[in-house]
């Protein structure tokens, strides 16, 4: 079974020259990808100099994360590829127990356990122990709720079916990519991982996180929590995707949805965060322009499954103050 890691960088030199390191010293099963967006630093003299071994796919311009590795993957031969954020740390043996999953069971997807590269005891904020999301598209983890991260303690220390798998860390097989023809690109950055396994689970398809294989994140390295932009796009893509592959009354979902981003809104507009408020008005404007795209998209999802884990994880966080995963 070949396996191909793909670094998508853009920009990221100094990243690269942190994190190849540990890439390139426990991952000899695998060949290794830069699939470069770009770039304008000299990330690629600094590969081809420093580690010669690695492969180099040039894209014509910064399509993002979606179309970024669509365009990349499609020049990439191998049964398995594992989609790897340039800020991350990889451990000894971390291959192995992903490899074995996808050699003894039927599994289109995997996540490895994630955990902050900052505070290694705790978890990443992008990932974590497993993705899941509720009723109206909001999504959290094993690990992680909105900003809560919990310490791990072994408390999610199990193989289990999740359904959303992080795009910090993606493992897929190639068939399956495939046959789903790659990431929404409409998307650009954040969510598509969120989308792209959505659309797998109403094929019936197994998204697994395995416990034994674990990386450290650095987490925000392109657009850290604080960016307006990275709202934008989360608010945004959140809505396109319960749009696209939700089941049940779309239109309830999105009234919903209106009212609880409006409180979030104010919410930023009470600490002082005016332009995350803009960026949730600019997310609602950019999905009602798209709408029409969008439900042409859900038209051609067959197949809708029951996918909430949670039916309002915005309740359960701020209402009933749960905070830890294991407790909702």
């Amino acid at each position: 079974m070949k396996i191909a890691i793909v670094i998508l960088n853009w920009n990221g030199k100094k990243l690269l020259e942190q994190f190849l390191p540990s890439i390139l010293k426990y991952s000899i099963e695998a060949d290794i990808y830069i699939a470069d967006n770009a770039s304008t630093d000299d990330s690629l003299i600094f590969v081809k100099n420093n580690f010669p071994e690695i492969k180099i796919i040039r894209n014509s311009d910064n399509g993002g994360y979606a179309k970024g590795y669509n365009d990349a993957l499609k020049l990439i031969k191998a049964d398995i590829f594992c989609l790897l954020n340039n800020d991350v740390e990889v451990s000894e043996n971390w291959l192995k127990p992903i490899l074995n999953e996808f050699k003894n069971n039927d599994t289109a997807i995997i996540q490895p356990k994630i955990l902050d590269f900052k505070n290694k005891s705790h978890f990443e904020y992008a990932g974590a122990a497993g993705g899941y999301i509720d009723k109206y598209g909001f999504p959290y983890c094993r690990g992680r709720i909105f900003n809560t991260i919990e310490k791990d303690t072994g408390q999610y220390n199990n193989n289990t079916e999740i359904f959303w798998a992080s795009g910090a860390c993606f493992f897929v097989k190639r068939n399956i990519f495939e046959k789903l023809q790659g990431f929404d690109e409409d998307f650009f950055a954040h969510m598509e991982e969120i989308d792209f396994c959505w659309r797998a689970k109403n094929l019936g398809y197994s998204i697994k996180y395995i416990n034994n294989s674990i990386v450290y994140h650095l987490g925000g390295a392109t657009l850290n929590a604080l960016n307006p932009k990275k709202t934008y796009l989360n608010f945004r893509n959140s809505l396109y995707t319960i749009t696209k592959n939700a089941k049940g009354n779309i239109f309830t979902l999105i009234l919903v949805r209106l009212i609880l981003d409006g409180i979030a809104a104010i919410k930023f507009l009470v600490e002082f965060k005016p332009l995350h408020t803009f960026s949730i008005l600019k997310a609602h404007i950019s999905f009602y322009k798209h709408c029409s795209t969008l439900l042409k998209k859900r038209k051609s999802q067959k197949n809708k499954i029951l996918y909430y884990h949670k039916k309002s994880i915005v309740f359960a966080y701020f209402i009933a103050k749960t905070k830890h995963f294991n407790r909702l």
